[in-house]
């Protein structure tokens, strides 16, 4: 529990130092701040993997949704129908990123997420502007991936040792040779324990 409001009380200061900041400095990132942080912290706090496996699966499905917007104002039509094949576009690349890690280097959801939030602040500017594709996503990535960042590096330093969990290793057949001999030691063990016992009880 002192962990969890450890990692809370300092992502919220940083989010309010984001807004302050960028307040002080004109930066317009501001409207980032609970988003950004607050994904940027999901990434670094959840224990699956190491922290650089996940950052890099949430950089490959943030740029997976970017493709999928770029074919979007590119190739498809500016429809419903269109949208659905963008949207296709974009999770069959996700899951194609994890399949081509085997999902032990890059995880599916940090994937997903990444996809998840370029496309949950980019979604309106490029319907408002589809044409200008080309300098709005490059404003909303970069406003997001920096609060992304600030997220990320407080939740992963306010949370030493989380996240350095390693998938277990796929059985081989290589296993169950040792399996069996551990097996046949322990019944050879038992069947002695129980002679033994026998002739004592004789």
């Amino acid at each position: 529990m002192r962990a969890s409001l450890r990692a809370g009380l300092l992502l919220t200061l940083a989010a309010l130092l984001v807004v302050a900041v960028s307040t002080a400095a004109g930066l317009q990132i501001e409207s980032y701040a609970v988003s950004g942080v607050a994904t940027g912290a999901v990434v670094g706090l959840v224990p699956d993997r190491g922290p650089w496996a996940r950052l890099g699966a949430f950089a490959a499905g943030f740029v997976a949704a970017f493709v999928g917007y770029a074919v979007r104002a590119l190739v498809l039509p500016d429809s419903t129908s269109g949208l659905a094949v963008g949207v296709a576009v974009v999770f069959v690349l996700c899951v194609v990123i994890a399949v081509a890690g085997a999902g032990r280097y890059l995880p599916l959801w940090a994937v997903l997420l990444g996809a998840a939030a370029f496309s949950g602040v980019y979604e309106r500017p490029f319907t408002a502007a589809v044409p200008e594709m080309a300098t709005t996503s490059i404003d909303v990535a970069t406003s997001l991936l920096l609060t992304v960042g600030v997220g990320f590096v407080v939740a992963t330093l306010a949370a030493p040792g989380r996240g350095v969990s390693v998938a277990p290793r796929p059985r081989t057949a290589a296993d169950e040779p040792a399996e069996q001999t551990t097996g046949q030691m322990a019944d050879e063990t038992t069947d002695e324990t129980t002679d033994e016992t026998t002739e004592i009880a004789l």
